[in-house]
């Protein structure tokens, strides 16, 4: 069997109703509520990526916008790309303003806004006075990561639901799932070591994990699995270099922990710091410094998140590991 890899596993396998959403019980059971009533307020879905936000979005237009009003009357877009002053003041209030002749006064139309929480404030402003004015036949489903990034009139104005992590074993059936499908042949002494990286390197994105494990086929690594060619594709440390951090740690070897880091040829530094978290536990650190260690790491990857030069913060987390080890 020839596996077509021209479509992205992430909509193949996307969910097609409620129930095939995985762990959200109580955001999903909600929603029903809302569905079946036809009663739809303005929403925000919060929560983790790949958790399943953009998903129940689109079921919930399918379910209210049928036959051809769908594709009329469904404006889908990703905010942080396309979500500009005057992306909002032409397409997004010309397609809430639309002409209502020729359609049923009763018709629904729905804004979905992905990544909502990128929108520079000022916009948000505009938007937020888009949603005042627009008729109430017009419903607004903004979904974002981080809810305190969205303007506080925005929030009062929609009902909010959470979406939680998923949990490993659950991602962990839906990749098998997928596999199975998809007919894959997994050597089966190296299948829950797959797995487990791919759930790993996902952080618990579902969709991340899909896309890892399509990759990992079109990319022709399972014949010959080795989860560590994985891992350095994804942007993370095969497990020699992470057992080499452990000895020049253990040593207090800065040089040799400089070293190690200018060998690698592309990292992720994100990545880089959730590995270093995880085999902390195998560091013989002094008493009582896990947390003020980890707090550490919190500044480390903020900085980074502001602009601060990734090799340079990098190392000063290695030093401050050494500099924590009992020796």
């Amino acid at each position: 069997m020839t596996l077509d890899l021209r479509i992205p596993w992430v909509e193949k396998y996307r969910p097609k109703s409620f129930d095939d959403i995985v762990s959200q019980n109580i955001a999903i059971n909600s929603l029903k509520a809302f569905i079946k009533k036809g009663n739809m307020p303005h929403m925000i879905f919060t929560g983790p990526a790949g958790t399943g936000k953009t998903s129940a979005a689109l079921i919930i237009a399918k379910e209210m916008l049928k036959g051809e009003n769908y594709y009329r009357d469904l404006l889908e877009l990703n905010a942080s790309d396309t979500v500009r002053m005057d992306y909002v003041r032409s397409v997004i209030k010309d397609f809430v303003n639309q002409n209502m002749i020729i359609r049923k006064k009763d018709s629904l139309k729905i804004v979905i806004l992905d990544e909502a929480d990128n929108i520079p404030n000022q916009v948000q402003q505009a938007l937020r006075r888009i949603m005042e004015r627009a008729s109430t036949k017009v419903k607004f489903i903004l979904m974002c990561n981080y809810i305190n990034r969205i303007i506080d009139p925005i929030i009062s104005r929609c009902a909010v639901f959470r979406f939680v992590n998923l949990p490993k074993e659950k991602i962990v059936e839906r990749l098998k799932y997928i596999a199975k499908q998809e007919n894959l042949s997994i050597p089966e002494d190296k299948s829950e070591l797959f797995f487990d990286t791919l759930f790993f390197i996902s952080a618990g994105d579902l969709r991340k994990a899909i896309n890892t494990l399509q990759m990992s086929v079109a990319l022709d690594l399972l014949e010959n699995l080795d989860v560590n060619e994985i891992l350095k594709i994804s942007g993370f440390m095969d497990q020699e270099t992470l057992e080499k951090f452990i000895e020049v740690f253990q040593a207090k070897d800065f040089k040799g922990a400089r070293k190690i880091v200018n060998s690698i040829e592309t990292y992720d530094s994100r990545n880089l710091i959730r590995q270093l978290i995880g085999i902390l536990p195998r560091i013989n650190l002094q008493p009582n410094v896990l947390n003020i260690l980890l707090a550490f790491f919190g500044d480390i990857d903020y900085k980074i998140s502001q602009g601060a030069d990734d090799q340079i913060q990098i190392l000063a987390l290695v030093a401050e590991i050494i500099n924590q080890v009992n020796k």
